[in-house]
């Protein structure tokens, strides 16, 4: 380690430090807390490639690490070289001939959205979290609340320059629409969690902002209710942008957090729903959704007033917040089928109740994906870690048992390996270690994250 700590400084000067926060250790949520020997702040693709290629000649593990949102433990390193690429954050000219803009990878999704936005341009994936990095969104293909009309993160990523661990940089796909030219080698890497390389750079796909957007708050008297209203509001085929369901006692969480008011407080639970396009197709659509389904809710609210708009939408983004605030937790990411969302949170609803451990859960009703909050509340500290560990085998084998998958746009990182290892076949896990020897033959990158040995 003394030999490579020399040799990094030597190039890299004072973008290489031994003391630093501890925050580098860590994720979001904290619990998993690691160690590391040298940190470097990189600013440029050199510096990146230069790095890798310094930890690769002298087998030194490397973390990869943007805004520190993860919530999934992917950031924590075993000792090694923590690379924290947040400074690379250019954000570069918009191409309206094709549509796309190329971005670092360490730019914040709001500062792009905000910036695209100002120009009259749209990037349509929309996580909770707006301060985590573009690169970081790529590494887990996030989706967010409007991935039921406008799909997720893969879905507007064009082409990506990338860092291999020998410290090679590629470019892996191109600013085209299409692309049939050999194995995608782009799409393996989109959603990996940095343990096939470094994405740099990317050029994303953008859209034509939407001329109109209006919302509508659905009140109801219990979540099931809530749920059971979503066959109805699917079959008028009206492409709604967001469909977020949340219970009350969630909203409270968020409420006290912001110190924000939600509308319907006497409600159990919420549909809230967005539309967007133009003016006058969205107005036919709002009008259809609300003749079908106020008979089905307690109320049915027009989020025309701004503030009030406003405070829903920043209430429901500031949920993990909230509960992060709160004390100690788990934060789960899973995906079920649509049909059975109704069926998986009546399930942790049970399991709450029977293992007497709150449990809150909301998330993206339009494509299955459920987050839950798992509480430590009063639990003694000295058993929280075989409580938790209970209460999550419970919830993902029922996750299998209705047809989902570990993780929808969170990751797997360390915290949840241990259930995608249970519930993938030996044989699909041998292919994706097959896929990062071939990027990582010495398996330096995010060791012990997901699928990696």
């Amino acid at each position: 380690m003394e030999k490579f700590i020399k040799l990094i400084k030597d190039k890299l000067g004072d973008k290489v430090t031994l003391v630093f926060d501890k925050k580098y250790l860590s994720d979001y949520v904290g619990a998993i807390q690691g160690k590391a020997d040298v940190l470097v702040k990189a600013e440029t693709t050199d510096d990146v490639a230069a790095a890798l290629k310094l930890a690769y000649e002298n087998d030194i593990n490397i973390v990869i690490r943007g805004a520190g949102t993860n919530l999934v433990a992917s950031t924590v390193p075993e000792g090694g070289l923590v690379l924290d690429v947040s400074n690379l954050k250019e954000i570069g000219q918009i191409d309206e001939f094709n549509q796309s803009i190329e971005v670092g990878c360490g730019v914040k999704l709001c500062d792009l959205q905000n910036f695209v936005e100002s120009k009259g341009w749209f990037y349509p994936p929309d996580p909770a979290e707006k301060e985590a990095t573009i690169g970081g969104n790529i590494s887990t293909n996030a989706g967010g609340m409007r991935a039921v009309k406008y799909g997720v993160t893969r879905d507007y990523v064009r082409e990506l320059e990338f860092v291999t661990p020998q410290g090679n940089v590629l470019k892996l796909g191109a600013d085209t629409i299409k692309d049939s030219s050999g194995l995608n080698l782009k799409h393996l890497v989109i959603g990996s969690e940095g343990t096939l390389g470094v994405i740099t750079k990317a050029r994303l796909k953008l859209i034509p902002k939407p001329a109109y957007t209006q919302s509508a708050l659905l009140a109801f008297t219990s979540l099931r209710k809530a749920l059971d209203a979503l066959p109805t509001l699917f079959a008028m085929s009206l492409k709604p942008t967001a469909i977020e369901f949340v219970e009350r006692k969630v909203i409270a969480i968020g409420e006290n957090y912001l110190s924000k008011e939600f509308p319907c407080p006497e409600a159990e639970a919420y549909l809230i729903v967005t539309f967007d396009g133009c003016e006058q197709d969205v107005l036919d659509a709002f009008n259809i959704a609300k003749n079908e389904l106020k008979n089905l809710c307690l109320d049915f609210i027009a989020l025309t007033d701004p503030k009030v708009s406003s405070n829903v939408w920043e209430i429901r983004a500031a949920l993990a917040k909230a509960v992060q605030a709160s004390g100690i937790w788990e934060p789960v990411d899973t995906v079920v089928p649509l049909s059975k969302v109704a069926d998986f949170v009546d399930f942790v609803n049970k399991l709450s109740q029977k293992e007497g451990v709150r449990i809150l859960s909301f998330g993206h009703a339009g494509d299955g994906n459920v987050h839950l909050c798992i509480i430590k509340d009063e639990i003694p500290l000295e058993k929280w870690p075989l409580v938790l560990q209970h209460l999550l085998d419970e919830i993902y084998n029922n996750v299998y048992e209705l047809g989902g998958l570990t993780a929808a746009e969170h990751g797997i990182g360390k915290s949840k390996r241990r259930y995608f290892l249970n519930h993938t076949a030996p044989e699909t896990i041998a292919l994706m270690r097959a896929v990062k020897a071939a990027f990582d033959p010495k398996g330096l990158l995010n060791p012990h994250d997901g699928y990696a040995i």
